[in-house]
């Protein structure tokens, strides 16, 4: 199906958590000229758009996700002529430059916030949603995404205020006019100021049940609040007017952090028709290995799962609205030792296999930093050595008050599946702290930053990193890799799997073994022909024939 061509869909984008990526200024805490400093860097990796994580004045309850000031930069960070700086090299470099937009939320150190629990007569009480209720009595049974009640009680006001995250993310009041207005401004200063596009964290949530029902509780104590805020009443009325507003007038991308988000509910956040986002992150995938209380008690990985997910999201989507595709990202583990092998053996290979993967599917790729060099999930012993503040509530609430969860069994979810696999420091080489810093980071460094790091990686062309940058370079080539339209075959194996994408007259045939033994892949009838040559491969190159042997962990693309 021929797609409408744009440069956002040709692009990759890499994700910078800019507290983990390079501290400038040794005080233990990446920065903004820590990522001026390795542009070179990316440039050579070959991506088209950095997404910074947030750098906003915040007082880091959840890592900058809970802003104070949306026009400040975190002191920690830098300076606002830092980030300028940063924009316009970027931009010399031909790289684009995404910032993440936190409007569900703010801070409750936020100006607004700060008024609005003035007073019930405040001109920003109703920026923000107070309920009446007694101190021993929430207005509903809804919990937080970190665990306990998304209910705060203020004993002056006499009212409770809706959090869905922290208690120090008090939850924005969409329904007033004003503060969805005070947004699009807040918007439009930054995209004059020439950034090229917002990522939005958790936007499908902006919009409530307003009648805020009792919601069901699944095993845990707490009814699930996203049953009656993921993909509101509201919810496209509003992005519709941000477009309109504001969006509409740049040349930008824009992504949706959208949870509980479906295909159908996609087609009209990201539909071809322009009127909302571009594209949105959809969850359903990162689910598959969650087992009873979520990512703390983790399941085996299940392929067939992931092949239906696939199948699901590239045909719903496809020539509809558009898919972002990505692995990891800052609350994601690594991918490496998720769902592929991070042993000495098999870690560079099926790191390059899940790349493959993941970049040969209709969409727009992220990677996440580090991804690009293979880096691993980190196993600290001590529960003190963690520093996300869901992993540190859910300890409280799973372990020591509810006593669901042993120790073990937490720590063996938070080794797997935590937020802080992905938050250690960029390993940029083997000297102390990895490069990253000359003094002790604000989280610890994998201790397996000797073995992988960008230094050892760089100029070598059999590294993950060498393996990104020939991906990237083929996405930019090839216009079948973005664009083309995905079938799948033999969805019940297992232990491989084999996709197709056409494009223009042109076909690839994509194979990979997600697992350490060898592994056959018979072909349909229907796929093969003469005239295949080998487009990228992570082990010998080898002609496409009717059965075909693959190693362990081996991914292999065939272009026609």
């Amino acid at each position: 199906m021929k797609q409408n061509e744009t440069w956002w869909k040709e692009s990759v984008v890499y994700q910078i958590y800019p507290r983990s990526f390079n501290d400038s200024n040794n005080d233990g805490i990446g920065d903004l000229n820590g990522i001026r400093e390795k542009l070179d860097y990316l440039a050579d990796l070959g991506v088209d758009v950095i997404w910074l994580s947030p750098i906003y004045q915040s007082p880091n309850a959840d890592n900058g996700y809970d802003i104070a000031d949306y026009e400040q930069i975190m002191d920690e960070f830098g300076t606002m002529e830092d980030f300028d700086n940063l924009l316009k090299e970027a931009h010399e470099k031909g790289i684009r430059i995404v910032m993440d937009l936190v409007v569900n939320h703010t801070s409750d150190e936020h100006a607004w916030f700060v008024e609005s629990r003035k007073s019930r007569e405040n001109p920003y009480h109703d920026y923000y949603i107070w309920k009446d209720g007694t101190p021993d009595q929430a207005p509903n049974n809804w919990g937080s995404a970190f665990s306990g009640s998304a209910w705060k009680y203020d004993k002056d006001l006499g009212q409770w205020y809706l959090h869905l995250f922290a208690e120090k993310q008090p939850d924005l009041n969409w329904e007033n006019e004003k503060v969805r207005h005070e947004v699009y401004d807040m918007m439009t200063r930054w995209f004059e100021k020439g950034i090229d596009g917002f990522r939005m964290d958790v936007i499908n949530l902006i919009s409530k049940d307003q009648s805020y029902p009792d919601a069901k509780v699944h095993g845990g104590i707490y009814g699930n609040s996203m049953e009656y805020c993921c993909n509101g009443p509201r919810v496209h009325e509003f992005l519709q007017e941000m477009n309109k507003e504001v969006l509409s007038k740049y040349d930008i991308v824009t992504v949706g952090e959208a949870p509980g988000v479906t295909v159908e509910e996609a087609k009209k956040y990201a539909g071809n028709d322009g009127r909302e986002l571009n594209m949105v992150f959809q969850f359903e995938m990162m689910d598959i290995d969650h087992g009873p209380y979520g990512k703390w008690t983790p399941v085996p990985f299940d392929l067939k799962a992931m092949k239906a997910n696939f199948n699901k999201w590239q045909k719903g989507l496809d020539g509809t609205a558009w898919n972002s595709l990505y692995w990891d990202n800052h609350d994601q583990p690594r991918i490496v030792s998720r769902w592929g092998n991070d042993s000495d053996e098999y870690r560079d290979k099926s790191a390059k296999m899940l790349a493959l993967c993941l970049h040969m599917h209709q969409g727009t790729p992220y990677v996440y930093q580090g991804e690009e060099l293979g880096m691993t999930n980190v196993h600290f012993d001590s529960i003190e050595d963690y520093r996300d503040i869901e992993i540190l509530n859910a300890y409280k609430e799973l372990v020591l008050e509810a006593k669901v969860l042993s120790k073990a069994e937490f720590m063996k979810g938070v080794h797997t599946l935590s937020r802080d696999n992905a938050r250690t420091p960029m390993q940029w080489d083997d000297t102390e702290n990895a490069g990253f810093s000359k003094t002790d980071p604000w989280i610890k460094v994998n201790p397996d930053y000797t073995k992988i790091n960008a230094a050892r990686q760089i100029d070598d062309p059999d590294s993950v990193f060498s393996f990104y940058k020939k991906l990237i370079r083929l996405r930019h080539e090839n216009r079948i890799i973005p664009y083309g339209s995905y079938e799948q075959y033999d969805p019940e194996n297992e232990n491989t799997y084999l996709f197709s994408r056409s494009y223009e007259g042109k076909k690839l045939i994509v194979m990979c073994n997600f697992t350490d033994k060898e592994q056959r892949i018979d072909l349909p009838e229907t796929l093969y022909e003469d005239g295949y040559y080998v487009l990228i491969s992570n082990d010998m190159e080898k002609p496409l024939e009717k059965s075909m042997q693959l190693s362990p962990y081996e991914g292999i693309v065939y272009i026609l």
